[in-house]
């Protein structure tokens, strides 16, 4: 095992399976792609240790609270290494975060999204510190996400030549 995945046993956290794709859809495009030292990663959500997608679902600031949603972006930022790992095979290549795009499916009137999106900044930073961990942000709302996930995160970091 490497130092990273070995950091992510000692938390008492866990990468999940790729991802069981909701029935009816077709989703024709690499969750995570190289390019040269860069990974860009798309747009991911909670996943459960089985591979589906988890909740909570609903509009945050009425169905979902910002606790739960905050867990959901910790766990999608699991979801996000596990397609990472998959596409570079050791997470120990990666030596820093570039930027961090969170999108929070928000009630009207709901302006907490920087507070749902550091629960994945949390777990990034748990298991990276906070030299390769740093990462740019941005958490938005929006008005709908896909199957009504409360939480979608995309980003891009940088690896080992």
């Amino acid at each position: 095992m490497g130092r990273i995945t070995d950091r992510i046993a000692a938390l008492g956290l866990q990468l999940p399976p790729p991802l069981i794709i909701p029935d009816g859809a077709d989703l024709p495009f690499a969750f995570a792609h190289r390019v040269g030292t860069r990974v860009l990663i798309a747009g991911h959500g909670p996943q459960g240790s089985d591979g589906t997608l988890v909740g909570p679902f609903g509009k945050v600031g009425t169905e979902v609270d910002i606790s739960a949603a905050r867990h959901a972006a910790g766990l999608t930022g699991l979801s996000m290494l596990a397609s990472v790992q998959a596409e570079i095979g050791d997470l120990d290549r990666i030596v820093g975060w570039g930027r961090v795009f969170g999108m929070v499916n928000s009630a009207p009137g709901f302006h907490a999204q920087p507070e749902v999106i550091n629960g994945f900044s949390e777990i990034i930073y748990r298991i990276f510190g906070t030299d390769i961990g740093r990462h740019v942000r941005s958490a938005i709302g929006v008005a709908e996400l896909p199957w009504n996930l409360s939480v979608e995160i995309e980003g891009e970091l940088l690896i080992d030549g």
